[in-house]
């Protein structure tokens, strides 16, 4: 049996506690308390995994980047007297588009498997980069990825795509082939004296890094619109911790 002197003192030891786990519960749900250099990290990782996932999900779709205007990967403006001699043919037209498709078939394969680069590099994150993400640009997290992932991206799509030009289209005759014909007797006239006078300028783009290159621009573009939706839409940060990191920078 508790005697009446230890009583008050237990109850005096409970009431503080309970106290201090009240204190301590309001603290966690106090949106409005300083975050934690461990939230700002841990936010910012999950806002880009899931904004990269979605932008590489939405990208390796079937159609992705082919019926996308905004991202459909079109020829060099240097192709485009072959375009439009081959459109003036019968069946010129879905001889074009059939290169189109494929190449942004292409795209689409390798946006597949794009995720995981993109983990690899939110991962080693630091506590530095969050920060500055955070309250940095608008496309500051877009920025860092195209900084921290690129290269590996490059290498990941260019040889599906370099595989896609240099497939047979009619007359044994690859798209890589006709680029390297034209751009070589252009390139002859050109550098020619009555090139130069007439102020024309030689074209050396390799056609596959040109490709590829404008594929890297759509996924970035489309990581960069799903960054903004988290920005910008409160109702595009689906948890608890996206809402109170990216909260605390709103306006």
């Amino acid at each position: 049996m508790i005697s009446k002197r230890i009583l008050p003192l237990l109850l005096a030891i409970v009431l503080s506690s309970c106290a201090e786990l009240t204190q301590l519960a309001q603290q966690t749900l106090d949106t409005n308390a300083p975050l934690s250099q461990n939230e700002i990290v841990a936010g910012l990782k999950e806002a880009l995994i899931t904004g990269a996932n979605n932008s590489a999900d939405i990208l390796g779709a079937v159609d992705g980047y082919y019926k996308d205007e905004l991202v459909k990967i079109m020829l060099p403006p240097e192709a485009d007297v072959i375009v439009d001699n081959i459109r003036k043919i019968p069946g010129g037209d879905d001889l074009v588009e059939d290169v189109l498709l494929h190449i942004n078939r292409a795209a689409e394969d390798a946006a597949k498997e794009a995720a995981p680069i993109f983990v690899g590099s939110i991962k080693s994150m630091t506590i530095q980069d969050a920060v500055g993400i955070l309250n940095g640009d608008d496309d500051a997290a877009t920025q860092y990825l195209h900084k921290t992932t690129y290269d590996q991206l490059f290498e990941l799509y260019q040889p599906k795509i370099k595989a896609s030009v240099e497939k047979d289209l009619v007359g044994n005759i690859s798209t890589k082939e006709s680029w390297d014909s034209l751009t070589g007797k252009y390139n002859k006239v050109a550098n020619s004296v009555a090139g130069e006078f007439a102020g024309l300028k030689p074209v050396d783009t390799e056609l596959e890094d040109y490709l590829t290159q404008q594929a890297l621009n759509g996924l970035f573009l489309k990581i960069a619109a799903e960054e903004k939706q988290i920005r910008e839409n409160p109702a595009a940060r689906v948890t608890d911790l996206l809402k109170r990191v990216f909260g605390s920078v709103d306006s």
